[in-house]
């Protein structure tokens, strides 16, 4: 069998569609149909039920999928393995992530690379909420995952990864809380907690806002270091939090409801890195965590790709 015909079958049985499998290998999709059939030829029988609405495995796909899966995860993985040894890939990397969800995507990357980068170790640690370029600069993390803007003189980044909606949390007793969703001008009447710390305006504005859309300004709650303060004090009725939407999962909690936000602009992540630095350790974490983020956001929801 050929490489192209093996990659070609492999990729169609996830797909299940020509057109994307067209896309994935940069072929056309008659070239996809061409490699198809003559693995078919050289099986002697159909891998695929075709019909202008659907497309499908036979029992035959089905077990050369399954007997080819393994043996061609394999391979990619010992080509991984020495193009890392070549490149020196073999060191440790140290990871930052914002919060929940850019650790999941960050653990994830992690053991995908410990198959592809055996030899690469990836420690990661969570970045404070009150000082999130800190311990980068200093050199505690080489790369951090974390939400955009970043607009620091000493600071890269690469394009966004993903993005999710906002959502607004509010104490169970609040009036607000009797409401199916809230727009940004609801923000000006009640106080928005805010984060303690020596923050940049823009980041600080991102996450805490001082006016709505119309202008109308929006008061400040209390200062929170974390996430788990801030809850209480949503739950407490002493403010409100602007959040992301996966706050509703990962911090699910008695006396707390979350509004979606119908008006806010997303929350878009990406790696941010010191300016001047890059390493194929680096290079490799990140393809990596570009294709944890790109199963994430087909499987979870009120995120999406970047556009």
């Amino acid at each position: 069998m050929e490489r192209d015909e093996v990659e070609c079958f492999l990729l169609l049985a996830d797909e299940l569609h020509f057109g994307r499998t067209a896309d994935r290998m940069r072929l056309s999709r008659a070239r996809v149909s061409q490699l198809v059939q003559r693995l078919e030829r050289r099986v002697g029988a159909p891998l695929f039920v075709r019909t202008s609405r659907r497309v499908a495995l036979t029992s035959l796909g089905r077990q050369l999928r399954a007997d080819l899966g393994p043996h061609h995860r394999a391979m990619e993985a010992a080509l991984a393995r020495a193009v890392a040894t070549a490149r020196g890939v073999d060191t440790v990397l140290h990871v930052g992530f914002s919060n929940p969800l850019t650790g999941e995507i960050v653990l994830k990357a992690t053991e995908a690379l410990r198959v592809s980068h055996p030899g690469l170790a990836v420690e990661i640690c969570e970045i404070p909420l009150s000082d999130p370029y800190g311990q980068l600069r200093s050199g505690d993390f080489d790369i951090q995952f974390q939400e955009f803007p970043v607009r620091e003189d000493d600071l890269s980044g690469g394009p966004a990864l993903f993005a999710e909606e906002r959502v607004l949390a509010v104490s169970s007793t609040h009036p607000l809380s009797a409401r199916d969703s809230v727009s940004m001008e609801d923000l000006a009447d009640t106080p928005l907690l805010t984060i303690a710390g020596e923050l940049p305006d823009y980041w600080l504005e991102q996450h805490v806002p001082s006016h709505t859309p119309l202008g109308r300004p929006i008061a400040r709650g209390p200062a929170v270091t974390n996430m788990q303060e801030a809850l209480m004090l949503v739950a407490a009725g002493r403010g409100v939090l602007l959040a992301a939407a996966h706050t509703m999962t990962y911090y699910t909690r008695p006396g707390i409801s979350y509004l979606p936000l119908t008006d806010a602009d997303p929350v878009r992540y990406s790696l941010v890195w010191r300016m001047g630095d890059s390493t194929a350790a680096m290079t490799a974490f990140t393809e990596a965590a570009r294709r944890s983020a790109r199963q994430l956001t087909q499987a979870a929801p009120r995120t999406t790709l970047p556009t």
